[in-house]
């Protein structure tokens, strides 16, 4: 990938299942950093297996990768693949200040959920690594907000929010550039400059959350990620770092 968003391939295919899936049916074929983009989802999915809706017009993409880090290295890509969304988000519609980060995976709308990001791995201690970064973006639709557990955040298109009709090709086009700048970042100086980024556009940070466990739920002061991607939390029974969660506003 360089600097200006070209070396990567894109593959545009009318449906597929899932566009990780077919990433990782690929992967051994590709020759370097490859976009998939999907028409349509037919078993969309995202975070803990949950069913993704991905009707025609919305964006269903997947970057196809082959790192070479540690897998605890490997996962803070998310972060770079949540900057370029949000720059690319930028870019299409001229709207600096409607789009935050919500930790660990989300691009929110005027305060909704309009984006998502998925990252799933293959044989990343092997010899042939596979890391497909899966992104979901509400372009035209969102799922009624009844689809979602009461506590989440509200889904929102962007359509809706913003009055802009962009296509996914379209889309892509601004996201994929964005992404090899924040990939060359993350390669050079490391997560320190795609943390501090990340803060700046942070939703509800020094607010308070809840963050929702395996092992139950925390509440307190949310005040920022550390060096490993972890959310900080100030609770009353003192400062936890929590690596994996659902955050709740």
């Amino acid at each position: 990938m360089s600097a200006k968003g070209e070396g990567a391939g894109r593959i545009v295919l009318p449906e597929i299942d899932s566009t990780n899936a077919e990433g990782f049916r690929r992967a051994a074929t590709l020759a370097g950093p490859t976009w998939i983009l999907a028409g349509l989802q037919t078993a969309g999915r995202g975070r803990r297996a949950r069913p993704w809706t991905s009707p025609p017009g919305n964006f269903h993409g997947t970057l196809v990768l082959k790192p070479t880090e540690p897998p605890e290295t490997v996962a803070l890509r998310s972060f770079a693949a949540a900057l370029a969304l949000r720059d690319a988000l930028v870019q299409v519609t001229g709207l600096d200040r409607s789009f935050t980060l919500k930790w660990p995976n989300d691009v929110l709308c005027n305060g909704g959920k309009l984006a998502g990001i998925l990252l799933e791995s293959q044989g990343l201690n092997g010899p042939d690594p596979v890391l497909c970064i899966g992104i979901g973006v509400n372009l035209i639709a969102a799922p009624d907000a009844t689809q979602v557990e009461p506590g989440a955040v509200a889904p929102v298109s962007l359509l809706q929010e913003t009055g802009l009709r962009i296509t996914p090709e379209a889309f892509l086009d601004a996201l994929a550039p964005a992404y090899v700048a924040w990939e060359a970042a993350f390669q050079t100086e490391g997560f320190a400059p795609l943390r501090a980024a990340w803060l700046a556009h942070a939703a509800r940070l020094g607010e308070t959350i809840r963050a929702r466990t395996g092992k139950g739920s925390r509440e307190g002061v949310f005040e920022g990620i550390d060096a490993q991607g972890n959310l900080i939390l100030r609770a009353p029974q003192g400062k936890l770092a929590i690596p994996a969660a659902e955050v709740f506003f």
